[in-house]
């Protein structure tokens, strides 16, 4: 059964766009993203080793998926802090449309992985913890959510976050691919392409949402975890998304929305107005204006080089430059 959005009315929400949808027959609300030219534009600039950048563009999925879930202007920050060869993962989103990334690592150690062959995003992150900040701006308290990091994706990041923070039954896809041209001539140029998909389960009837009791930990020997069936709507709805290929989120001739119709299409899908996204660094000279000004006569010296001050954004590489 094809998808033809002009004979619905429907204007494609393209590449480089998030598209709230809710399948009221499962009771499901979701977002779903394809990237294109942005993600490129910031691995292009970072120019990071490729599992590198594949851990990173992974990371800005799933923040584009939930900071455009924000209802006011604010700030969601996706920051990872562990001992992998990737140390830190920072995604930050403004609304409306803001995104911009950055990672460190050490290059000796993720070069290790890939001559292994086990440059996996989990080993690439390994131990340590994941950070979802959501800044709502001046005198609005910021709200923080850690998730442990012991060997799991960022898939699994997301469901332990919701499941636990928020108690929301969460099920989260992402994927990232790489597209090869051939150029006329010798050689050929990449394409990052990355997309994901989002759904929870949100009933009117909140005794649906019940979940198996939390793990009894330290209890004593023989206590018995509760265990309680999940809704069927939510198991269908679960089912539906597991069936997604990487393929299908990272094509650029899949869009979100036949991506959408072919899960919910029997369900009946209810699609929202796109929200665009945007490569687009906060940075500026008067802020970082402002941060040297913070700083002691003796600490600017030694920072000072050939009479100058230069400060890089670890985001978008641009150099600001100051008399020292």
């Amino acid at each position: 059964m094809a998808l033809n959005l002009e004979e619905l009315g429907i204007a494609p929400a393209g590449l480089d766009a998030v598209r709230p949808f809710a399948v009221e027959g499962l009771d499901v609300r979701g977002r779903s993203v394809a990237f294109g030219p942005v993600l490129q534009s910031i691995l292009d600039r970072h120019d990071y080793p490729e599992p590198v950048s594949r851990l990173l563009a992974e990371a800005i999925v799933l923040a584009s998926l939930l900071g455009t879930s924000l209802k006011f202007d604010g700030r969601f920050t996706l920051q990872t802090q562990t001992q992998g060869p990737v140390s830190m993962l920072v995604v930050d989103f403004a609304s409306p449309d803001a995104i911009r990334a950055c990672a460190t690592f050490d290059t000796g150690r993720v070069e290790a992985l890939v001559k292994a062959g086990k440059a996996t995003p989990e080993a690439l992150l390994g131990h340590g913890h994941l950070a979802m900040t959501i800044d709502q701006g001046q005198h609005m308290q910021r709200y923080q959510g850690l998730v442990e990091l012991d060997g799991i994706s960022l898939e699994e990041v997301a469901r332990r976050y919701f499941d636990r923070s928020e108690q929301i039954p969460t099920e989260v896809r992402l994927g990232v691919g790489e597209l090869y041209t051939r150029n006329e001539g010798e050689g050929h140029s990449k394409t990052w392409t990355a997309g994901g998909i989002l759904i929870q389960f949100l009933p009117e009837a909140p005794e649906r949402l019940r979940q198996a009791d939390i793990d009894p930990g330290d209890a004593p020997e023989g206590t018995q975890l509760h265990e309680m069936e999940e809704d069927d709507a939510w198991v269908e709805a679960k089912a539906l998304v597991d069936t997604v290929q990487d393929v299908e989120l990272t094509d650029p001739e899949v869009s979100v929305e036949m991506l959408l119709f072919r899960l919910f299409h029997e369900r009946g899908v209810r699609l929202f107005d796109p929200q665009p996204l945007s490569d687009k660094c906060r940075c500026s000279r008067e802020k970082i204006e402002g941060v040297l000004s913070g700083f002691s006569v003796e600490e600017k010296d030694e920072m000072t080089v050939d009479g100058r001050i230069v400060v890089t954004c670890e985001f978008c590489n641009a150099k600001y430059k100051f008399d020292g």
